[in-house]
Order: C-alpha cells, then structure tokens, then sequence
C-alpha cells in the first residue's frame, strides 16, 4: 500500500506541476500582430484628426496598403495649432497637404545625417506635374526639424509599411520664397530681397513659375563690401539676375553651354564637366552649383556658392 500510495502522490504533484505551469503560460501576453501605417494612426486617439483628414480623401488605403513609406504625422493639437478648419478646404488642397507629409521609402532618424537634407514628398502638385521638397534638418543633439518649424517629438515608431516620426505642426506646401524662409542658410538672400526695389517677395510668391540660382549666406558674405554700397534698385537687378521666368528648370534640363535668360534681361552661361555644374555670369565670374531641385510650389531653386554679377548696374 506505501508503494501504490507514494507512485499515486508523484503522480498528484506531476499533475499540480503541470496545472501550474499551463496557468503560467495561458497569462503570458500574447506577441502584438504587426500593423500598418493607417493601422497605427487609426489605433492612437492623438492622431484622430488625421485619420478624419486621410479617410476623406481615400488615402487610408494607401498608408494601409503594400510599398514602404515614411510619415511624418501631425498629432490633433497640432492641426488645432494650424487654425484652419480643414472643411474649408477643398479635397484637392487636403489631399495636396497630407501626401506633403509623405516620402516615398522608409526613413528612420538613424539614417539622417546631421545638418540639412532635402526630401521628395509624394505631393506632385509642382509645375509640370513635379513632387515637391522639403527641408530636413537634424542637430548634433539628434532632434529634428522639417521646414524649419516642425519638431519632430517622436521618432521611428516601426510599420509593417514603413515608419511614423510624430511632429508637432501641420508642414504645408512652400513656394520658393517660402523655401529660402525656412533654410537658415539663405538668411542674406531673404534679407535682400526685403530690401530691393520692386516688391520682389510679393512677385516670387505668385505664379511663375520661377527658377532661382539661389545663393547661400557665405556667398554674400564674400562680397559683403559690394553688395552694401549698392541701391535698391542695384540690389534688384542683382537678385533677379538670379531668376529664370516663367520656366521650372530642373537640373535634367540643363546642358553644357546653356544660355540662361533671366529676370533681369541678362544671361548667364551654364558649364557642365562630369558631376560638376558651374555658371559663368555676364562679368565672367563663376559659381559653383552646390545643390539642385529644390522643389517648390511655383519653382525650383538650385543653390550656388557664389553671387552672379550683372554688367549694367
């Protein structure tokens, strides 16, 4: 009997093992399935103003569907920080402004490099059709900004599809006056602008399109001497010997000996050798091209290191 009694008691504490341990395991969380981008903002309450914004236009299938993406989501405060009531807006302006908060392929904070980065949106609303740019801006501390305003708060939130940095304000769409505004680097050609005859920030937010030889602040700084004796009127035809009318020039289109007409009635050449673009002014003075299709609204800029000097001043 103390035999049967002690292989029925090893059984009894098996089984209680066991039971004990099924227990275990029946509380064990199960692994969260894996979403999509919309799924994402669908499932996070901050984001109920987008998600209201993506559903009517149809986008939701988009940012739910196969491809990799990266967005940049406004929260609601952020809309409400916008203070523009988005039912005014017609689909067409809506749609335009939240595919502008969208880049085609995944891009996490770790593949930034510090400083400044220019990126293609998936809004095509620029002349002829063209994807339009912005500004990305990163710190040695590692905190993002998009246009010079929007913080990004919360990086690399992972997709099925792509990945989700929140920021906190709406990005919308910039002409090209509006890009040189927001690039810490154009400071002196935003200022100069100001400060020349004949309206030229009015001008160069209407229509065009436009194309800008934009230079950065160290290439009026060179020529800081110059550029304080001139007049209103000078400074105008130097800036808008800086700008193609009527044409969205993207750097594709330009060609080695290209002459160049602009604004201010005189040409400049173009000098293509291999991956290297200069342009040579009337005074034959030359300026490197350092960056190109900037996509705005109403143009593009391509950046020069160095100011283009007419001959008739």
């Amino acid at each position: 009997m103390s035999k049967l009694q002690s292989i029925f008691g090893f059984l009894l504490v098996a089984i209680l093992t066991f039971g004990f341990i099924a227990c275990e395991e029946e509380v064990v969380d199960p692994i969260p399935e894996p979403q999509s981008i919309a799924q994402i903002a669908a499932g996070d309450s901050q984001f109920s103003t987008l998600v209201s914004a993506l559903e009517r236009v149809n986008l939701v299938s988009v940012l739910d569907g196969a491809g990799s993406f990266t967005v940049f989501a406004p929260t609601n405060a952020a809309f409400q920080a916008l203070g523009v009531d988005l039912n005014t807006l017609s689909d067409e302006a809506l749609t335009e402004i939240l595919l502008y908060h969208v880049l085609g392929g995944k891009v996490a904070s770790t593949d930034l490099q510090v400083g400044q980065t220019y990126a293609t949106t998936a809004t095509e609303t620029g002349p002829g059709n063209t994807q339009l740019s912005i500004l990305i801006e990163k710190d040695a501390s590692g905190n993002v900004t998009i246009n010079g305003s929007a913080k990004v708060t919360a990086a690399d939130v992972s997709a099925t599809n792509g990945v989700i940095h929140i920021v906190d304000g709406v990005l919308l769409p910039l002409d090209v006056v509006g890009h040189a505004a927001a690039n810490s680097n154009f400071t002196e050609l935003v200022g100069a602008l100001g400060a020349a005859s004949g309206n030229l920030v009015t001008t160069l937010q209407g229509n065009g399109p436009w194309t800008v030889f934009a230079p950065l602040n160290s290439a009026f700084e060179a020529i800081s001497g110059t550029v304080a004796g001139l007049n209103a009127d000078q400074l105008a035809s130097v800036l808008t010997y800086h700008v193609v009318p009527n044409a969205n020039v993207v750097s594709g289109a330009l060609t080695n000996g290209m002459m160049v007409g602009t604004v201010q009635t005189e040409e400049f050449t173009v000098n293509i050798d291999g991956s290297n673009v200069t342009i040579t002014d009337a005074s034959g003075n030359k300026a490197n091209v350092v960056l190109t299709d900037v996509q705005a609204t109403n143009g593009v800029i391509h950046v020069l290191d160095a100011v283009l000097i007419p001959t008739n001043l």
